[in-house]
């Protein structure tokens, strides 16, 4: 019986959650990942949680002949692959394009190869709300025009997106692209959650290290944008909701002979960066020492989806709420404070 899904990516943010998931739904999982914005120090977290092990091979995707093999030892038992591997930073895209159409695009070209040499059908592919640029109507659906991406980061999704709808017209395979809005959040016993390495680009682990005193101050990127408080507004979700959303999506893809089917994943509410740090402050009680700054360079304005395909298609609906997300992530910063610090630095409360 298959039974095994192989997670590029996997002891990332998103993939590890996702790992906890499929394992709770009792499937064997393989992580592929190459630890350059993970750790290993991940899979003990996921044991933890689950009791359960699973393999792990340092693998880059952007090795065909490694990812082969992998697809081919694999071959017999495997029920479905989950593709989180990619570089992920919008900004960090724009200063370095070929790294991000190297990694994320040639890497998906060298899975999809090697899928179709074994004949492995089912794909849930990790994309982003990036794709639509800055929507002229909001909510954003499915089938809301995807204009040129404002980053290098939403054009190397755009991309692999038409790179795995191609392929069906050689290769008959299911698959569903997840179109993420803006995941948060950590998982509720803190023994998992982001931890990018070296700097944060993502909005959350910088607001918490700055509240720890990781850091000495937090950016908000622009704040004379044409919304209600001049911040960028996004549709945040919470990790552990997205990350079961990915389970429902690899069984539902073969049930429904799903076909590159883009799905959008997001609570259909939006929030700007000033609301998100104001409910951090208050449901966490303490301040973030804060600086308004310029825009950066390939953020869009505002964004937010309207998730009813989701639950029609999938019967995905979100559970947690932002109080919830921004409790999760300062009880992860706090966790990890209290593993690398002493009382007499850490400004963290304890």
């Amino acid at each position: 019986m298959k039974n095994t899904v192989i997670v590029t990516g996997g002891l990332g943010y998103i993939g590890s959650h996702t790992v906890v998931e499929l394992l709770n739904a009792n499937y064997d999982v393989v992580v592929a990942d190459n630890l350059s914005n993970s750790s290993e120090k991940v899979i003990d977290g996921i044991h933890k949680i689950t009791g359960k092990t699973i393999e792990f091979i340092n693998l880059d995707i952007r090795d065909y002949f490694k990812l082969e093999s992998l697809l081919g030892f694999y071959q017999l038992s495997t029920v479905g692959v989950i593709h989180f591997a990619a570089c992920k930073s919008v900004g960090e895209s724009m200063k370095e394009p070929s790294k991000y159409y190297d990694n994320n695009v040639t890497g998906t070209n060298n899975l999809l190869k090697a899928m179709k040499r074994y004949k492995a059908d089912n794909l849930v592919f990790s994309s982003s709300c990036t794709v639509y640029g800055q929507a002229d109507d909001l909510p954003v659906t499915e089938q809301t025009p995807q204009k040129p991406a404002e980053s290098v980061y939403g054009r190397t999704k755009q991309i692999c997106e038409q790179m795995i709808k191609d392929f069906h017209a050689e290769y008959n395979y299911n698959s569903v692209l997840l179109r993420y809005f803006n995941p948060i959040g950590a998982h509720e016993s803190a023994l998992i959650g982001e931890l990018p390495n070296g700097t944060p680009d993502n909005l959350l682990p910088y607001v918490a290290q700055t509240a720890s005193g990781k850091r000495e101050l937090f950016t908000v990127f622009g704040d004379d944008y044409n919304t209600e408080d001049g911040t960028c507004v996004r549709d945040y979700l919470h990790v552990v909701d997205l990350a079961k959303a990915h389970v429902v999506a690899m069984e539902k893809s073969t049930e429904k002979n799903l076909k590159a089917e883009p799905i959008n994943l997001g609570t259909g509410k939006g929030y700007s960066v000033k609301q998100v740090l104001e409910a951090f402050e208050t449901e966490n009680n303490i301040k973030v020492n804060t600086h308004y700054g310029n825009r950066r360079k390939g953020d869009v304005e505002a964004i937010y989806a309207d998730p009813s395909y989701a639950f029609e298609i999938l019967g995905w609906t979100t559970k947690y709420e932002l109080k919830d997300m921004v409790k999760s992530v300062w009880k992860w910063e706090l966790n990890l404070q209290n593993k690398t610090c002493s009382k007499n630095t850490c400004k963290c409360q304890k």
